[in-house]
This record gives C-alpha cells, sequence and structure tokens, in this order.
C-alpha cells in the first residue's frame, strides 16, 4: 500500500502548496503507515480552477459516455476489491471480512448503479408547452467522512459524475489513503483531466477553503451535525446550495408482537457493526415493559460475543469521546449489563462492546450521538410513548421496526419523523434515497433522489 506524496490536480498527482504532512496512524496497533500532504487553501484553489476548467467539456459528454465512465471506474474498483479491503483495514482498523462485504463491495454496487442512471436518467422532460432541462449544478466541492471511507467517496462522486458536474474531493484526514486509491481507480477509467480532483488535508484548512471558495456551486458533506451547521451558515451566505448528511440517534423499536430474539440480536448486530461508527446505527432500542427483561438478558449476550470480533475506534480522540459517554452513562444512572468504561486492550483504540439497560429518553446516552459500540436499551409502556420516545431527539436520520405483522410494522414507520426504516430487518437497497429529517441533515444521497441533488432545472416554453 503505497501513499502518493502529491495532490491528484487536473488529471496528474502534483505536489502540494501547503508543506505540511498528515500522518496516518494504523488503529489497531497505532503505528504511523503513510504521512500524505495537508493541502491548504492554494491547493484547494488550484483544485477548483481545474474542475472548473474541465466542466463544459464534461457537462457537454453525452450521458451515455458518462455512463461508460463510470462503468469502468465500477469494473476497476471491483478489480481492486481486495486491495480496496486492505487499506480500509490498515487506516481504519474495521476486521478484513467486513472491509471486503461492506466497504469495498459497497461502493462498487453504488457505483455500478450510477453506471445504469447515468445512461437511463430523463436529463429532459416535456411539462405543457415548456420543455424542462435538467442540467449539472457545476463544480462540486465533497467534503467526505472516515467511518465508511470508500462508500461516501462513491455515494457523493459517482452522481456528481453522472450528472455532468467536476468534482474537488477533501476526504477525511484519517483515511487519506482510500481516497488516493480511489484517484488512482478514476484515472485507470479515463474520466478527462480535471472532472475529479483530490486535495488531502486537515477540515478547518483544507475543508474550509473548499466551502468558502466562490468557485465551488455545491457543497455535498458528510459528517457531525455540528460542522453541518457551519457549513450550511457559509454556503447560505453565498446562496450556495449545500447537501448535508448528519448525525444520528435511530431508534430500533420493537413492537411486542415481533420475534424478540431476532429482534434483539440483529439489533445489536447493527451496532457494533464497524465498531459503532455508522450514522444510521439503531442506537436506541425500544421494548416494551412486558418483555423488557428478556430483551435486556438477550442483549447483552449477544454483545459479549461481539468481544473480539470488532475492530478499534478510528483514532485516539474518538476512543476517549466514546469512554466519555459510558462514563457519563454510568453517571446518570443507567445500568452496565456489558462492556464498560475499560479499555480492553493495552495496546489500539479499543472499546467493549457495550450495552446500558434503565436508560430514560431524558440521558445523554439517548440523545446524543456516540458513535462507537454502545447501545441503549429503553423501555415503553405503549406504543403511543413508543413513538413519542422514537421521535423525541433532534436526529431523523434512520431506524427500525420489528412486528409479527408486516402492515403493523409499517404503520408504526410511516409515524417516525426519520428518513430510512428497515422493517423486520430489511437490506440494504443502493437505489434507495439516504438522508435525514431534522438535523439529520439536508437532501438525499444514492438511486434517482442522490442524482437529482447535482442537477438544477431550466425551462423552455415553446
Amino acid at each position: 500500500m503505497k501513499a502518493h506524496d502529491g495532490i491528484y490536480l487536473d488529471g496528474a498527482w502534483r505536489p502540494a502548496a501547503g508543506r505540511d504532512v498528515i500522518e496516518v496512524v494504523d488503529p489497531v496497533d497505532e503505528r504511523v503507515i503513510a504521512r500524505v500532504p495537508a493541502g491548504d487553501a492554494v491547493d484547494v484553489d488550484a483544485a477548483v480552477r481545474a474542475a472548473r476548467a474541465a466542466l463544459p467539456g464534461w457537462a457537454a459528454t453525452p450521458p451515455a459516455e458518462r455512463a461508460a465512465r463510470l462503468t469502468a471506474l465500477r469494473d476497476v474498483l471491483a478489480a481492486r476489491k481486495d486491495e480496496i479491503a486492505e487499506t480500509v483495514t490498515a487506516e481504519l482498523g474495521a476486521p478484513l471480512a467486513f472491509s471486503q462485504a461492506v466497504h469495498a463491495a459497497v461502493p462498487i454496487a453504488v457505483a455500478g448503479s450510477y453506471a445504469e442512471l447515468a445512461a437511463t436518467h430523463p436529463f429532459e422532460e416535456k411539462v405543457g408547452n415548456s420543455t424542462v432541462f435538467h442540467e449539472p449544478i457545476g463544480v462540486v466541492g465533497a467534503i467526505t467522512p472516515w467511518n465508511y471511507p470508500l462508500h461516501q467517496i462513491v455515494a457523493k462522486v459517482a452522481p456528481a459524475l453522472a450528472a455532468g458536474c467536476t468534482v474537488v474531493l477533501k476526504p477525511a484526514e484519517d483515511t487519506p489513503l482510500t481516497a488516493q486509491l480511489f484517484a488512482e481507480a478514476v484515472h485507470e477509467a479515463g474520466v478527462p483531466a480535471g472532472v475529479l480532483n483530490l486535495v488531502t488535508g486537515l477540515g478547518p484548512v483544507a475543508g474550509q477553503a473548499l466551502v468558502e471558495h466562490p468557485g465551488v456551486d455545491l457543497v455535498s458533506f458528510t459528517g457531525s451535525t455540528a460542522v453541518g451547521r457551519r457549513i450550511a451558515a457559509v454556503a447560505g451566505a453565498a446562496v450556495k446550495k449545500v447537501a448535508l448528511e448528519l448525525g444520528g440517534k435511530s431508534a430500533n423499536v420493537i413492537l411486542p408482537s415481533a420475534d424478540l430474539a431476532r429482534a434483539v440480536n440483529v439489533g445489536v448486530a447493527n451496532v457494533m457493526s464497524n465498531s459503532g461508527q455508522t450514522c444510521s446505527a439503531w442506537t436506541r432500542m425500544l421494548v416494551h415493559r412486558d418483555r423488557y427483561d428478556e430483551a435486556v438478558e438477550l442483549a447483552a449476550a449477544a454483545a459479549a460475543k461481539y468481544a473480539d470480533r470488532i475492530g478499534p475506534v478510528v483514532n485516539a480522540a474518538q476512543r476517549a469521546r466514546v469512554l466519555g459517554y459510558i462514563e457519563k452513562g454510568v453517571a446518570e444512572g443507567a445500568r452496565l449489563v456489558a462492556g464498560g468504561p475499560g479499555s480492553p486492550r493495552e495496546q489500539g483504540y479499543f472499546v467493549s462492546p457495550t450495552v446500558f439497560a434503565d436508560v430514560t429518553p431524558d440521558m445523554a446516552v439517548a440523545q446524543e450521538e456516540i458513535f462507537g459500540p454502545v447501545l441503549s436499551v429503553l423501555r415503553y409502556e405503549d406504543e403511543e410513548d413508543a413513538l413519542r420516545i422514537a421521535n423525541g431527539t433532534v436526529y431523523g436520520l434512520a431506524g427500525a421496526v420489528w412486528a409479527a405483522d408486516e402492515a403493523e410494522a409499517v404503520a408504526f414507520a410511516r409515524r417516525m419523523d426519520t428518513g430510512q426504516v428497515d422493517i423486520n430487518g430489511g437490506r440494504f437497497n443502493p437505489l434507495a434515497p439516504f438522508g435525514g429529517y431534522k438535523q439529520s441533515g439536508v437532501g438525499r444521497e444514492l438511486g434517482a433522489h442522490g442524482l437529482a441533488e447535482y442537477l438544477q432545472t431550466k425551462s423552455l416554453q415553446f
């Protein structure tokens, strides 16, 4: 796994103007495994200029040809899937099997879905005596997180390219090697120079420069609600469009008729997956009071099985944050039934899979996004109480409902203030829109709804 010591600018790897570097650390053993440039505002400006110069040609490229480039990109990613998995494992710490099954496989599927959409999407339509054209919004500033490093890149870059936009990508500083591998794949797929540009760098330096740059037409950001709020404020002042995929505190609602063992086991697996570093994780499990004690026992037993199976969290600061929340949960009176605040290993950023019982809706562990392997189990009195608890946070990104009768689960899910709900363990669909209500964000990713974020409309009247 080699690191480039430059930024990917206008179709080539070039030295960064910024002299600083970012050290990439393996979260399993805390070793520095690579160094990449910490690009600055000068680098961002050069990248935006390259993207602007490439925009007219790429926007005018027929959708079928854009689709062909995306198909080629998908094929390159598929050919390099083992390398992708190894790179994600090295810089994120995810177990290799999970990196192969999720971190490599999902973005390949998403890239493929946008290759098809680019070819089939109706970029013009007739409405009465008008023709409406759906045109690329322009230069996209894409700022991506570390938790699903390749998926989050593909979920922004693929629809932007399908739409005819050009992109400046600023990936998370913890996982820049995956982003460099992606830029190599874009190059190999024959995407024209300047259509994708990559600047590795720090959020408050390169990220801020990208958000503030007058040459950027849309900022697409995935990350914390706090940073999203600042980006929205800057973009709003410039009347610049934003797409924001932010935090979550999703509810897993187990109705009394549900198969309790299955609902609890799948629910625990969902939270422990990726060491809990998933914005859509079902971190609040809601169980009827009559089945509560049984559910807590099942959850504690299920979590214990993950002790040796999950990877570390991404870095020392993240571990300190998660352990701080576990200590806060204990201080607030929640009952630890699995895991706890101690570090399970002497080396690496590991956190024990943790389950809290007797959690009340007002506790920090029931309201705030922890972003670690921590589950809160809450009891409810009746369905109205469950709905009030489920909807009782500032977030609304995802959720789950379990019931013996699918129609019962659907009726409950329709009343939840959230962007996505899995019914009885529904499977991930790369074509379904993903995004949040309330403070979980603005806009949608994936599928046709994700493509629409990168298009603007023009109507011609006849």
